[in-house]
């Protein structure tokens, strides 16, 4: 993700709050400000913090950087994987900044309404002012039992981001 104001990235991240024990999981395929932010985020309140990332090169790197860290993992993870449930983990937040073809992004949702808990949110970060890729995600996700979809057009120089909440008991 390219130049992202570390201001307005922490007015993003402060809608995580501050609960006990919340798990937040992030699809990335490269270090940047959402993850460097994200990781101290987590350290600082004792959170679970898992990275994953279909880059395995990007997966060492960040592992390696990352290995005296004990609430982040780094997991190398394929998006064609036939599930994504690992160790039985539900996430709180779902962070999605890597980019999903379009043929894949509805088996992504079916695959993360899995291992998020009820009433946990997707927040995917999409180009700035690109119409049809927010209309097809919108879509996608009330396909997929996520409601209360808004978008935040204002926060970002080059993103927008689509945030969702996972329907309580519905699909999956």
């Amino acid at each position: 993700m390219k130049n992202i104001d570390k201001v307005q990235l922490k007015t993003l991240i402060d809608i995580i709050g501050s609960l006990p024990s919340l798990q937040i999981a992030h699809f990335t395929n490269e270090e940047d400000s959402l993850s460097d932010m994200l990781n101290e985020y987590c350290h600082e309140r004792g959170y679970l913090y898992q990275i994953n990332t279909s880059d395995r090169s990007f997966a060492e790197g960040v592992s390696e950087k990352l290995r005296d860290t004990e609430t982040t993992q780094v997991k190398f993870f394929p998006l064609e994987r036939n599930a994504y449930m690992i160790q039985g983990r539900q996430y709180d937040f779902l962070f999605v900044s890597i980019e999903i073809e379009d043929a894949l992004k509805g088996d992504f949702l079916k695959k993360v309404h899995k291992i998020m808990r009820n009433a946990g949110n997707i927040i995917i970060f999409i180009p700035k002012g690109d119409r049809k890729t927010r209309y097809s995600w919108t879509a996608l996700l009330e396909e997929h039992y996520f409601v209360a979809t808004s978008t935040i057009n204002d926060l970002f120089e080059n993103y927008d981001v689509v945030i969702s909440k996972k329907m309580h008991g519905w699909g999956g």
